[in-house]
């Protein structure tokens, strides 16, 4: 069954990317991995991950990024569908990594939160 393979939002550069891959490892799993930085979400993929999240967008902007200040994303009058535009246009805005199992997600931060879809 397809769905039942958890899918990985990753970016090998990334330590907690990392750390939340070999977790997951180390429990035998061998999630699909998204490279996103490589083939960035759509704007409905980023829609549907926010929904499994349960979070608004300004909640998945990695607001370290110059892009965040080039864009201007603190503007707090930007709705969501700019900030999902702009994260589907700069990946690097996404945070990482994130994990889906089935309809839930979770923000891999500390890496150890993606064991709590794991029950």
């Amino acid at each position: 069954m397809p769905s039942a393979t958890p899918t990985l939002y990753h970016n090998p550069r990334c330590s907690k990317s990392r750390g939340a891959l070999a977790l997951l490892n180390e429990r035998g799993m061998e999630p699909r991995i998204v490279a996103y930085l490589e083939q960035p979400p759509s704007v409905e993929e980023l829609r549907t991950l926010l929904a499994r999240l349960g979070v608004d967008a300004r909640a998945l902007l990695r607001k370290g990024e110059a892009e965040y200040k080039d864009l201007g994303l603190d503007d707090p009058t930007l709705d969501e569908a700019a900030l999902i535009a702009a994260m589907h246009a700069h990946p690097r805005l996404i945070e990482r990594p994130i994990l889906v199992v089935g309809k839930r997600a979770v923000i891999g931060r500390p890496p150890e939160r993606v064991l709590e879809l794991l029950d």
